[in-house]
């Protein structure tokens, strides 16, 4: 409260004394001069101001502090999700392993997809690989905060710490079919090429950095609109079969070219997973693929880098009223 404003009011016995001789109409006046005075003051923020960089700084701080919880969290999930199965972790293995064979059957040979792929089986195990780590954190870092509704209302901590668990759990399950990727490499005795490597850490910080930059903004716009996280689960459907996945890039330089090419090959998820493929499909070391594929992943990185910035700034506007809003 101002000076100004501290000086309208008197101590007990003296406001007591002038109250008694006034008229209810000379109190109102009073009263709506005083309040006329107050709205004609300028708000003042409390606090100190926090800028975007430091603010951001501030949290990743926040976070490493509770590092603990979000190894917990990740934990948690882990054992909630094969809680009293007799398989227990193994489960997460069927379902990638009988989409392979769904695809590897029905578009390899029914199809006949697999008459220009060699190792056809390798190909589309690296490509499912690499999508199903991207759609794990994306699809369930945007129901993260609504799923831990009761944590986010009665408990305050950094409500990063939910897509980010997700995001651990996702990695996790990706791991166990990485290694699984790497025994069916070793089984066919075609082997990555060294100087293939780099790829394969620029694909899996795509993969990583779009997947929360993607989680972080669609888990605080899905607090206020539930019906996001239904229709994020149709866009990766959609961009399943809009990535070379069960079919080849040399299949889509083969069908479209120019503008819609460049367009096609602006989707870091894509280069992603023909990153994945460079380097585990040893059999297609001599297929097609884009012309510059570093300097393109690096790029698509860096825009990345970028968005995951600016989605941070939207999560950290709006969670302000998640526990209102849960």
């Amino acid at each position: 409260m101002t000076t100004r404003a501290n000086s309208e009011f008197h101590s007990p016995s003296e406001s007591g004394a002038e109250l008694s001789g006034m008229t209810p109409e000379t109190l109102d006046k009073i009263v709506a001069d005083r309040e006329a005075r107050l709205v004609q003051e300028p708000l003042k923020e409390l606090g100190d101001k926090t800028g975007i960089i430091k603010g951001t700084r501030t949290a990743v701080r926040d976070l490493w502090r509770r590092r603990e919880l979000f190894g917990y969290l990740v934990r948690r999930e882990l054992k909630a999700k094969y809680k009293d199965s007799t398989f227990g972790f193994a489960w997460s293995l069927v379902k990638p392993l009988a989409q392979l064979l769904i695809y590897f059957i029905v578009i390899g040979h029914f199809l006949g997809a697999a008459r220009g792929i060699p190792q056809f089986a390798i190909f589309v195990f690296s490509g499912l690989t690499a999508w199903t780590l991207f759609a794990d954190i994306i699809n369930g870092g945007t129901g993260s905060i609504v799923a831990n509704s009761g944590l986010v209302k009665k408990v305050y901590l950094p409500r990063e710490v939910f897509p980010l668990s997700v995001a651990g759990n996702a990695l996790v399950n990706f791991l166990t079919q990485f290694i699984i990727l790497l025994i069916a490499v070793v089984c066919t005795f075609q082997f990555p090429h060294l100087h293939l490597l780099v790829f394969f850490p620029l694909a899996l910080l795509l993969l990583i950095v779009y997947g929360l930059a993607g989680g972080l903004f669609l888990s605080a716009i899905n607090v206020y609109l539930r019906d996001v996280q239904h229709l994020i689960e149709v866009i990766t459907f959609l961009g399943f079969w809009a990535s070379p996945i069960v079919y080849s890039y040399s299949f889509v330089a083969n069908t479209v070219s120019g503008w819609i090419l460049e367009l096609y090959l602006a989707n870091p998820i894509t280069l992603a997973i023909l990153g994945f493929q460079r380097t585990m499909w040893a059999a297609g070391v001599d297929a097609p693929y884009p012309t510059h594929m570093i300097l393109r992943m690096t790029i698509a990185l860096i825009v990345g880098i970028l968005l995951l910035f600016g989605a941070h700034r939207v999560f950290v506007r709006l969670e302000g009223n998640f526990a209102q809003e849960l």
